[in-house]
């Protein structure tokens, strides 16, 4: 049997084999499994009943019964309170595997996978955030926007809490476990004054968010909105950088969605920016302070300023960033520390200075001029970089979107021409002889040694140097698909590692002295958008970009793995030695630090 997939069963669960389970709700437990497992009935089961009947654990009940259990599997579940279409599709997009997508997209992409899907959606009468006067505080913008098209889907089931609501009533067919009256006590909505005032205080009397209770994180923007005072108690939240890293993201995306408030700088671009990352589970409020950071550096100085305290106290947080064209390739140049060649969405190359004075402003050298790109057989117009392997601060080759590549000698350096040009030669007849020799990767690597690490369609990789002439490339075919990205490093101890990923979304190790490794060092079903090395204080280390935003850290020499959440998708990356990550998008560049000494801690 397949990861992901839904087994129709015959004869029903038996209960009794199950996680215990009260006995008043046995009888409606046996009934929700038997739905559950049964892929020919109904595709929409509603859970009703009072506040207190237990209708959220019994969603529970059924989730933790699948765990480790084969025949039946719940592809997503999603609680529904306070979430608006926006942030439920988020989260819908990241539990399926597809990344934070847009409602639109989502039911583009849902509707596309082959998977028969079993939802679990938990308190959806709960959902909703924002001012009470906009479509998005109200569970049925939700349920018409999002949640009815994809019930309108024919591989897509879902178990759907309602309360004693009548969202969904009207779905033909559907099927309901009901669970009568409970115990609402305690469930009625605490006023603002009420909430602010259970929120401890630091000693200059501020409120303290890092311990507040989290219902009252969760409710209290709520509660503001509603309440006397509102527009008071809102700005102080607003303008509060604890909440922001402590409040709930959703009800925030929420607010920030109404123009109609105001805010303080360019809290709502810098929010709208990092909310698809922020609305995703992060226990660390390090990390949210990192990511709201992030995308407050280059955009609101002030905002940055206030956060950057926070941020520091996480393993990454980001230095600096350079708003500008969407950035294609990105390398460091060898023999030139600190020193990145980039390339622009025009072609334009520049290089910057990227571990300069610590706080300064990144600068772009003079060493390699913008009509550097000028020359006859490489106008900025005609040609579009999308990797670079440079040789030195003034000579690279380049893979273009054409999937040629082209060297680019920036003086009269014959030497230096001809040894680029016999590469460029070199894959360019071998693409002549079959399509499988066709160059669909590049990439650079090393400090002192520079090489170009080739990819091709057949899943080979070619290793030149470019710091000798090499007449023919050390090659081995190491993917079974197409080659997407490359990279190179030397290690301290003499190995040249070279890490390649391929269009079935794995990457993998050769050390060019040896067979390459029979496994990959790690395998996902997203396409790998760029490939980044250095050999540095903890050892080797490869930076990995997704296409669905994730940026994995692989310390080779103990396997260990660490994510780093970003907030686009990252189209190009480097890696220094001493921990700048690079990351090269479509706003730009963004330079994040990295802290070994803490980053495999957990």
């Amino acid at each position: 049997m397949t990861a992901g997939t839904t087994v129709t069963t015959t004869v029903p669960p038996d209960i009794t084999a199950w996680p215990p389970l009260d006995e008043d709700n046995r009888s409606q437990g046996q009934r929700l499994l038997h739905w559950a497992a049964d892929g020919e009935g109904s595709r929409l089961c509603l859970v009703r009943g009072a506040a207190g009947s237990g209708k959220s654990r019994l969603l529970a009940w059924l989730l933790a019964g699948t765990v480790g259990r084969p025949g039946l599997t719940i592809h997503a579940t999603v609680p529904s309170e306070g979430l608006t279409t926006e942030t439920f599709a988020w989260e819908l997009g990241r539990q399926l595997g597809y990344g934070a997508l847009s409602s639109d997209r989502l039911l583009d992409r849902v509707g596309a996978d082959e998977r028969p899907l079993l939802l679990l959606v938990p308190d959806l009468h709960r959902a909703g955030a924002g001012p009470a006067d906009l479509p998005s505080a109200a569970p049925e913008t939700l349920v018409a926007e999002l949640l009815e098209p994809l019930l309108a889907l024919p591989h897509l089931r879902a178990a759907v809490e309602v309360g004693t609501s009548g969202l969904l009533a009207t779905h033909s067919g559907a099927a309901a476990v009901d669970l009568g009256e409970g115990d609402d006590r305690g469930s009625g909505r605490a006023s603002y004054a009420e909430l602010a005032a259970s929120v401890p205080r630091t000693a200059d009397d501020r409120p303290d968010w890092s311990r507040a209770p989290a219902p009252v994180r969760r409710r209290i923007l709520d509660a503001a909105l509603r309440g006397d005072g509102q527009e008071a108690a809102v700005r102080g939240l607003l303008t509060d950088p604890g909440f922001l890293v402590h409040g709930s993201a959703a009800a925030i995306t929420a607010t920030l969605a109404d123009e109609r408030i105001p805010v303080p700088g360019r809290l709502r671009e810098v929010w709208r920016r990092a909310a698809p990352e922020l609305t995703a589970y992060h226990a660390d409020s390090a990390e949210r302070a990192a990511l709201l950071h992030a995308a407050a550096v280059g955009t609101d100085p002030d905002l940055a300023e206030y956060l950057r305290p926070l941020a520091a106290q996480h393993w990454w947080s980001a230095e600096w960033a350079r708003p500008a064209l969407p950035v294609t390739a990105l390398a460091l140049i060898p023999g030139e520390e600190g020193q990145l060649l980039a390339s622009d969405a025009t072609g334009r190359l520049r290089t910057y200075d990227v571990e300069g004075r610590p706080g300064a402003p990144l600068t772009a050298s003079p060493r390699l001029p913008d009509e550097a790109a000028a020359s006859p057989s490489l106008h900025p117009l005609a040609v579009r970089p999308r990797s670079l392997a440079p040789r030195d601060a003034r000579s690279a080759l380049l893979l273009d979107g054409s999937d040629a590549l082209l060297p680019l000698v920036t003086e009269d350096d014959p030497t230096t021409a001809f040894a680029l040009g016999r590469i460029a030669e070199h894959h360019g007849a071998a693409a002549l002889t079959g399509e499988e020799s066709l160059v669909t990767a590049l990439g650079g690597g090393s400090t002192w040694s520079p090489y170009a690490v080739v990819g091709d369609r057949g899943g080979s990789v070619h290793v030149w140097s470019l710091g000798e002439y090499q007449d023919v490339p050390r090659s081995h075919r190491v993917h079974e698909q197409p080659v997407t990205a490359t990279v190179c490093v030397d290690t301290a101890d003499g190995l040249t590692l070279t890490f390649s990923a391929g269009a079935d979304g794995s990457v993998r190790l050769w050390e060019i002295s040896a067979e390459p490794m029979p496994v990959p060092v790690q395998q996902r079903p997203h396409r790998t958008t760029a490939l980044a090395a250095a050999d540095t204080s903890v050892g080797p280390v490869l930076a990995v970009a997704w296409s669905d935003g994730g940026v994995h850290l692989w310390h080779v020499l103990s396997g260990r793995v660490r994510e780093l959440p970003w907030l686009r998708r990252c189209d190009a990356l480097a890696l220094t030695a001493g921990g700048l990550l690079v990351i090269g998008d479509a706003e730009g560049l963004c330079g994040v630090r990295l802290r070994w000494d803490g980053l495999w801690e957990q």
